[in-house]
């Protein structure tokens, strides 16, 4: 009796995706942590794939309604994950933007209340709403003439003293209303530089009811969370939904700025086989006619490089799913794929550096492959551009205090035989995966929402990352 043929399932991404359907949620984190440990899911775009599925499934086990628990419930899987694999640094991202996820449904919430009160407080307060009248107490020559408004006493009629005008002024406010400054351009300059403690504006008093200078810590959490009648288990998984589209379609949306930055007849250079890049570079061959020399960067991606080049595969075999993909000579590209040592002989005939990432620090710097910073200071002595291509998912809010932390390090051994044992024993040989490219080093970074300079990432930061969530 023949024997059914055993399929044996290679633990990486796919595997665990399928797991996830059915594993509940515990053990999908620890087999996570061990996929990570053993490098068996590895670089930014598998780690944020296989990290957005598995925190939609947190949240979508999560029982409670406390936005507090399940912002304490993330944060704790996202240091047990980042603990696993600290140069991972997208997975950190992937859990922070979930953590301001949860922060922004707990606000939209709490603005759609406050506008509903206010504006049943306002209805019935004034039922006519007519502008308020012009004072015409206050003297022709104050600078407030045209500036406070205030209700107007039909019983007087009488012009006042100057001692009544300057007694009847309001009082400057730290938090002007459309009662007392109308539309007047005046009310910007009413913020006292050193503002009491009776004036500071608090969360009950703030327009929005948020209370721009009180966080949104986990008690207000808890506490917003029970008064409120939001949906947060089912917003927060269609934000987390978005996310994975995000990621989907950023190789895309880069895609789509390459005609801006590729002209006709320029010779781009490139290394690495990065799916960013390539995409990148097709897109502009539907148009433009130009050269591409790719660094093979041996001994790590070298075999990566020669694949992507010819038959638009890597080693691995792994499938395309774009119908559109194809490799860059089938395009009408022409390819010269060179060793790291050429790089600055022939960086002079250059017009355009393009360089993947494996993850952008909030200062404007990158992590990428071994070789981009030598290609990057040879661009530099030459003034050819350097042209990053990231999405947004691979910027992180963290600064490389410690460069040590975030450079991995592989075998030696592919370096430097181990045969040479003589050799070997009187020298240390370090074969370092990643280096870091400062930020002047960069001249654009091309997202999928569009190019930006290194010294405005920090901007794209304050947008994605909510400042609590920084240190998980």
């Amino acid at each position: 009796m023949a024997q059914a043929a055993v399929t044996v399932v290679t633990p990486g991404l796919s595997s665990f995706l399928k797991s996830l359907k059915t594993t509940p949620v515990e053990p999908s984190v620890e087999h996570f942590i061990s996929l990570l440990k053993r490098r068996q899911i590895r670089n930014s775009r598998p780690c944020a794939i296989a990290t957005t599925a598995l925190l939609l499934r947190v949240v979508g086990e999560f029982k409670s309604r406390d936005a507090a628990k399940l912002v304490e419930r993330v944060r704790d899987i996202g240091r047990r994950l980042t603990s696993a694999q600290p140069r991972e640094v997208v997975v950190g991202n992937i859990v922070r933007r979930v953590l301001g996820l949860i922060r922004e449904v707990v606000n939209d919430n709490i603005d759609s209340d406050t506008n509903a009160t206010n504006s049943d407080l306002v209805s019935s307060s004034q039922p006519h709403q007519d502008r308020p009248h012009l004072s015409s107490t206050i003297s022709s020559f104050s600078p407030l003439k045209h500036a406070a408004t205030e209700p107007t006493n039909a019983t007087i009629h009488e012009p006042l003293s100057e001692s009544t005008e300057f007694s009847k002024r309001p009082p400057l406010s730290t938090h002007p209303t459309s009662a007392h400054m109308g539309h007047s351009l005046f009310g910007l300059f009413l913020h006292p530089d050193t503002p009491s403690v009776s004036n500071t504006p608090t969360g009950q008093h703030s327009p929005t009811g948020k209370g721009s200078l009180t966080p949104l810590n986990l008690e207000r959490l808890a506490d917003i969370s029970k008064s409120t009648t939001m949906d947060l288990k089912g917003e927060v998984m269609d934000g987390i939904r978005e996310l994975q589209d995000e990621l989907d379609q950023s190789d895309e949306l880069i895609a789509a700025n390459a005609l801006d930055h590729i002209h006709s007849n320029e010779i781009i250079l490139t290394h690495t086989a990065s799916t960013s890049v390539q995409k990148f570079l097709l897109a502009a061959a539907r148009k433009r006619k130009f050269a591409v020399v790719h660094v093979e960067t041996h001994p790590h991606d070298h075999t990566d490089t020669y694949g992507m080049v010819l038959t638009g595969r890597k080693r691995h075999g792994e499938a395309v799913e774009d119908e559109d993909w194809k490799p860059l000579i089938a395009a009408g590209i022409e390819v010269y794929v060179i060793p790291d040592s050429h790089v600055f002989a022939i960086m002079s005939r250059v017009n355009k550096v393009i360089l993947a990432t494996h993850t952008v620090l909030a200062n404007g710097g990158l992590v990428a492959a071994a070789g981009a910073a030598m290609i990057a200071r040879a661009a530099k002595e030459h003034r050819t551009p350097v042209v990053v291509v990231s999405g947004v998912y691979k910027l992180s809010p963290v600064y490389p205090f410690d460069l040590d932390e975030l450079i991995e390090y592989g075998d030696a051994g592919s370096v430097v035989p181990f045969e040479e044992g003589g050799f070997v024993e009187k020298v240390d040989v370090e074969n370092p995966l990643y280096d870091y490219v400062p930020a002047d080093l960069v001249d654009l970074y091309i997202t999928n929402l569009g190019g930006h300079a290194p010294s405005f990432l920090y901007r794209i930061v304050a947008d994605h990352y909510h400042a609590d969530d920084v240190t998980l």
